[in-house]
C-alpha cells in the first residue's frame, strides 16, 4: 500500500504495505489506454462522492490538533476505529516519519482505506471505483475551509500496479525483515501475503495484537543484524496482547493492531485486485474484438476464441480466490484484542437463519462459510456481462458439486449448501436460474 501500500499509497497505506520499489509494468501502460483510460477517467468512488459533499457544503470535515482530519474522514467514510492496524516498515512515501516507535496506522471498510502517520503532511486514502478499481488520494493535514482530496498522478502506481497486484491498480500487504528504524533488509527478501500465505511468512514490519497458539508470524519484532536478518526472534513477537510494551500507543485511536483485522485486510485487498483484473481483461478483450469486427465485417457482438480464453481465465482466477482456494489452514484458535471481530460480523448481510459470509471460524480457517463477502460489492456486481455470467455459472457449478476441480476440494458438502442458501437469501443480483433450480429441487 505504500505508496499506498495499500497502506501506503494509502492503501498502500493500507495495505500495507509493504510495498517496495517496483517498476511499472506493461500492464500499467495498457490500462491508461482505451477502453480503461485509468488516468483520464472520472472516478465514481466513495472519496469522489465525499468531495462532492464537501464542495456543496453538505458535509464539513473537522480538524483537530492531535490527528488533523483523520477522525472526521473515518466518520465520513463510515470506517470504524476498530479496524486499526499498525505497520512500521518504511514502505510509504512518508517513510521519514515512520519507524518502530512511530508506525503508520491503517483503517478500512469494504471499499475504502485510510492511512495516517504521526505528524504526517497528508492523510493517504484509497477507495474502490466500480470500473477503475483502486483510486488513490491524499488529503493535506493543514487546516482549510475547503479541504481537497488530491488524486494521485501515478506515484502510487509505482508499487500499486505490478505483478504483485494482478497488473492493475490495486493493493498488497507486504511482509519484510525490518530494522528498528523500519528500513527493510531488502537483501533478505520480502513476501506479498494474503489468505494463501503460510502464517510464518506474514506481517514482518507490522505490529500484531492477538493470540494464535503455537502458530508463529514475523510481526512485532525487528533485527539490526545485517548479516543474518532472517533470524527474527519470532517467539518474542508471538501472542502479544498489549502493544504498549512495544511502543507508545497513546497517539493512536486505539491501542491495537488486531490480528483478525490484518487477516481480513490481506484477503480483501487481493480480492479487490482480482475483481479489477477480471473487469479490465474483459473490457480490453472486447475492445480489441470490436476493432477487428469492424475491419472484418463481423457481427458487432462477435467474441473471438482468443477473447473467450482471456475472459475464461480471469473468471477462473476470480472464482478460485472468491471461494478461498489454497487458504493456508489454521492450526490453532485465533483471537484479536480489539472489538474488530464483533464490529465486522455485525456488518454482515444475514440470511433467514442469521448466517453471514462475514461470520468467522478462526479455528481451522478464517471464515465459517468460505465465500468472499465482496461478492456483494458494487465492484463485483458491476463486472462486464461477458465475465459476470461466467463467474456466476462457475459459482453455481462449484456450489452444486458439478465443478470437480481440486481447487474447490476444501469445500465440504455442508459448506456448499450453506453458502448457496446464504447467497439465495441475500444476494440481489443472482441470475434467475439460481432461484429456478432451487424451486425445482424443492419440488
Amino acid at each position: 500500500m505504500t505508496c499506498f501500500h495499500l497502506p501506503v499509497s494509502l492503501l498502500g497505506v493500507f495495505i500495507s504495505c509493504v510495498c517496495l520499489f517496483v517498476s511499472r509494468t506493461h500492464g500499467q501502460i495498457s490500462f491508461d489506454r482505451e477502453p480503461i483510460s485509468y488516468s483520464e477517467a472520472n472516478p465514481n468512488d466513495p472519496v469522489t462522492k465525499l468531495q462532492s459533499q464537501i464542495d456543496s457544503g453538505e458535509l464539513k470535515l473537522v480538524f483537530d490538533e492531535d490527528h488533523g482530519y483523520l477522525k472526521s474522514v473515518l466518520e465520513a467514510l463510515k470506517i470504524s476505529h476498530e479496524t486499526q492496524t499498525l505497520v512500521f516498515s518504511k514502505t510509504s512515501f512518508q517513510l521519514r516519519r515512520i519507524s518502530s516507535r512511530t508506525p503508520r496506522a491503517l483503517y478500512f471498510n469494504d471499499d475504502s482505506y485510510v492511512g495516517w502517520v504521526q505528524n504526517g503532511d497528508v492523510i493517504e486514502v484509497a477507495s474502490i471505483d466500480p470500473e477503475l478499481g483502486a483510486v488513490f488520494y491524499t488529503l493535506s493535514q493543514e487546516k482549510s475551509n475547503n479541504p481537497k482530496f488530491i488524486r494521485d498522478k501515478g506515484n502510487c502506481l509505482t508499487c500499486h500496479a505490478s505483478s504483485r497486484t494482478q497488473d492493475v491498480p490495486g493493493f498488497l500487504v507486504r511482509s519484510v525483515y525490518p530494522m528498528s528504524s523500519g528500513q527493510p533488509h531488502f537483501g533478505a527478501g520480502t513476501f506479498t501475503t494474503d489468505h494463501t500465505s503460510p502464517f510464518e511468512k506474514r506481517w514482518g514490519g507490522w505490529y500484531v495484537s492477538g493470540t494464535h497458539g503455537d502458530q508463529r508470524h514475523m510481526g512485532n519484532v525487528y533485527t539490526n543484524d545485517r548479516q543474518s536478518p532472517e533470524k527474527l526472534d519470532v517467539e518474542k513477537g508471538a501472542n502479544v496482547t498489549d502493544l504498549s510494551e512495544l511502543l507508545q500507543v497513546d497517539p493512536y485511536l486505539t491501542p491495537h493492531s488486531d490480528l483478525i483485522a490484518l487477516m481480513v485486510l490481506e484477503h480483501q485487498g487481493e480480492m479487490h485486485n482480482r475483481i479489477t483484473r477480471a473487469n479490465y481483461e474483459t473490457r480490453q478483450a472486447m475492445h480489441s474484438d470490436s476493432v477487428m469486427n469492424r475491419l472484418l465485417e463481423r457481427p458487432e457482438e462477435y467474441l473471438s476464441e482468443t477473447s473467450e480464453r482471456r475472459i475464461e481465465r480471469v473468471a477462473d482466477n476470480l472464482v478460485a480466490y472468491l471461494f478461498y482456494s489454497d487458504e493456508h489452514p489454521l492450526t490453532g484458535r485465533i483471537a484479536g484484542t480489539s472489538k474488530f471481530q464483533q464490529h465486522f460480523e455485525a456488518s454482515g448481510i444475514k440470511d433467514q437463519k442469521g448466517r453471514s459470509l462475514k461470520d468467522f471460524d478462526l479455528t481451522r480457517k478464517m471464515f465459517k462459510y468460505p465465500c468472499s463477502y465482496l461478492v456483494y460489492s458494487e465492484q463485483f456486481q458491476n463486472l462486464p456481462e461477458a465475465v459476470s455470467e461466467r463467474v456466476y455459472r462457475k459459482m453455481w457449478e462449484v456450489l452444486n458439486s458439478q465443478e470437480k476441480s481440486e481447487a474447490f476440494g476444501h469445500l465440504s458438502a455442508s459448506d456448499r449448501r450453506a453458502i448457496l442458501e446464504i447467497l439465495r437469501d441475500t444476494h440481489p443480483a443472482l441470475p434467475a436460474y439460481w432461484k429456478e433450480k432451487a424451486d425445482e429441487k424443492s419440488d
